[in-house]
């Protein structure tokens, strides 16, 4: 198969001298990617991505454009991820390309996360907001998100739908407005209705569906155009088990395609709107996992051709042409789950992203005319699969006897017994883990531990009862899941009962927090990025935002009962070393969360550590911030649990 590597400078040399070495250097898994967001112009000529850069005048990322037919790279944009973080990449036409960027900010005392929607022009090598200095003058507020695109219009490259609040006498809610990519003029499409916050247009680009949330109640409404009459379809309670969620019309503007549950689990279902009935048509399910994601269309066939469902990043197409391309891409990449992320118009051109447990993400160009497969860049390009520690599932069941999924990944070439383990829950809680490549985990197997990652009551992916039962269960059962995967590993041998660390980020830093109060000799430490430390305080700043109710009902109102929930305070309980790790501008928890344990393990005299990343967010989106977080980490566990 021809190789051509342009979007890293990698050497199969390199990588050869990589898989030589035992321990890799750190840099290698905190690095932010090499490559992100990869996307292919609509005549597929052009690739576009955001590319690492770390050199004398920038430590950031830089949006790469690759013209395939001469070969040429041009590097228009470039940020340092210090204020404005890019979120995504997309094209607009052959020659704009969007940029959706965050910045923290603040409005009227509460902080907040603004997003804006830039454009790259390539005929006019020039970069600016997608909306004229004009669009907003008459605005009272400038609104708070710039960024939500209904509808790419693909038959109308100098225009694109987007929502934005603001507009008219509601303007707390969503309008729909057509942007000009040219002037930046804007044209009112859908006018704003009360509770409505999200619209969803049909093939046709009529503006179709309204998503209605007044508090945790849901309606789903339908009209026939825009600022037409509309029609309830269906409604329900947040988080219960009669939601139905549209996902996207077929080329029939009468069919829907919606996610609702069956038998229990999620599924994919399409309705025919002109039934009365509104009768739901299975469409694909799985019998073990919930089943979501986005529908797959073909503009060229004019139909949807199949789902890129949330397992594992399995692609499910039921038209034949694209299982016959499908199964090919599997003959040649066996070892790999292999994603056709995006097709040219002509659907001739394509992206296939490849991962797996130790694939950690290549990029492929094809060539359907020419029956080629190009590697265009590695995600990571220190992480060959030659140096990955391949995770296993495992399963062991909870005190109460529910069954817990859950993923062991131990060192590379080592026998998994009486190791050093690090029991990593993940955050959410409403997620899931699963076999797929992670960073983290690879660190740490790489560093000699053994890491068991388990999906615990409350985890997504499980259908409705098992998410429903994490429900205002913070620091209960939910808690004690975790601590039997630590109870298990330990009764099979596998791991060293006195050398067994607690790490986690967000709920999982939470968790790891409620591990060391409430079983204190169970492990030697703990390290919480970004972690909820009290939960009265988390639902009480819920108030300053419209899904506050939705909170109350995920984690609970009762605010004694919260309290006494929340590794605060449990601080007397803890006695171990405690890392405490959080961005100053974290604006999903709040960095006094961690703050105000220290604050308390101190006072306590306690051995705590705290770590605050200026200027970082929720995600460690800096580079520096990465690295910085992933140093500390590996000096901390190797002074307590004595792995060099």
């Amino acid at each position: 198969m021809k190789r051509i590597l342009w979007l890293l400078a990698i050497t199969y040399i390199q990588l050869s001298n990589i898989a030589l070495a035992t321990s890799l250097p750190v840099e290698a898994f905190a690095n932010l990617p090499d490559v992100r967001f990869v996307t292919l112009s609509p005549d597929g000529t052009k690739v576009a991505s955001l590319i690492r850069v770390n050199n004398k005048t920038l430590d950031g990322q830089m949006l790469s454009i690759r013209d395939i037919k001469t070969n040429k790279d041009i590097f228009p944009v470039q940020t340092d991820n210090q204020k404005f973080v890019i979120l995504s990449l997309s094209w607009a036409s052959d020659d704009i390309i969007l940029i959706t960027a965050k910045y923290p900010a603040t409005r009227r005392g509460i902080p907040t996360t603004e997003t804006r929607l830039m454009k790259y022009s390539l005929s006019d090598n020039k970069t600016s907001s997608v909306f004229s200095k004009r669009t907003f003058s008459r605005f009272v507020d400038v609104p708070q998100i710039q960024s939500s695109i209904v509808d790419y219009l693909d038959n109308d490259p100098d225009h694109i739908l987007m929502q934005i609040s603001g507009l008219g006498s509601k303007m707390q809610y969503e309008s729909v407005i057509k942007v000009s990519l040219k002037s930046g003029g804007i044209k009112i499409k859908q006018h704003a209705q009360k509770y409505i916050e999200n619209w969803l247009t049909d093939r046709q680009n009529q503006v179709r569906i309204g998503i209605y949330r007044d508090d945790t109640s849901y309606r789903i409404y339908e009209q026939q155009e825009a600022d037409g009459d509309l029609r309830l379809l269906w409604e329900f309670e947040a988080l219960d088990e009669d939601a139905i969620w549209p996902i996207g019309f077929d080329h029939d503007p009468n069919i829907l395609y919606v996610s609702a549950y069956h038998q229990g689990l999620k599924a994919i279902f399409k309705v025919n709107l002109t039934d009365p009935n509104l009768t739901k048509e299975l469409v694909y399910q799985n019998e073990n996992y919930d089943v979501e994601g986005q529908l797959i269309y073909s503009n060229l066939k004019q139909k949807v051709i199949g789902i890129d469902t949330n397992i594992e990043g399995e692609f499910l197409f039921w038209d034949n042409d694209y299982i016959k391309l499908n199964n090919g891409l599997n003959d040649v990449l066996p070892e790999s789950h292999n994603v056709i992320n995006q097709l040219s118009d002509n659907e001739r051109r394509y992206l296939v992203y490849s991962t797996g447990p130790i694939e950690s993400g290549t990029y492929f160009y094809g060539d359907r005319d020419k029956g080629e497969l190009y590697p265009i860049a590695y995600r990571y390009s220190q992480l060959p699969p030659e140096v990955l520690a391949k995770p296993k599932k495992v399963n062991y069941n909870a005190r109460d006897g529910l069954a817990i999924e859950a993923f062991l990944t131990t060192p590379k070439d080592t026998e998994a017994k009486n190791l050093p383990t690090i029991i990593f829950p993940h955050g959410g809680p409403i997620s899931y883990d699963s076999t797929a490549f992670d960073y983290w985990s690879q660190f740490f197997a790489n560093r000699g531990y053994a890491v068991l990652q388990m999906n615990f009551r409350g985890s997504a992916g499980y259908g409705f009862q098992f998410m429903n039962s994490g429900l205002k269960n913070w620091g209960l059962e939910m808690q004690n899941d975790i601590e039997d995967g630590a109870h298990w590993l330990v009764q099979q041998g596998i791991t060293d009962p006195k050398r067994m660390c607690i790490v986690g980020a967000s709920y999982g830093g939470y968790a790891a927090l409620m591990g060391v109060a409430k079983t204190p000799d169970l492990y030697k430490c703990a390290i919480s990025i970004a972690g909820v430390t009290d939960l009265e305080s988390l639902v009480k700043s819920s108030r300053n935002y419209d899904n506050s109710k939705i909170v109350k009902k995920q984690i609970g109102d009762d605010y004694d009962d919260l309290y006494q929930r929340s590794p605060i305070s449990k601080a007397a309980s803890i006695k171990v070393p405690v890392l405490l790790i959080h961005g100053t501008k974290d604006r999903v928890v709040k960095a006094e969360h961690s703050e105000a344990m220290y604050d308390e393990l101190n006072e306590l005299n306690k051995p705590v550590k705290y770590v605050a990343l200026e200027n970082g967010d929720h995600y460690l989106s800096s580079n520096e911030h990465r690295l910085t977080t992933f140093i500390e980490i590996e000096r901390f566990l190797a002074a307590n649990l004595g792995v060099k």
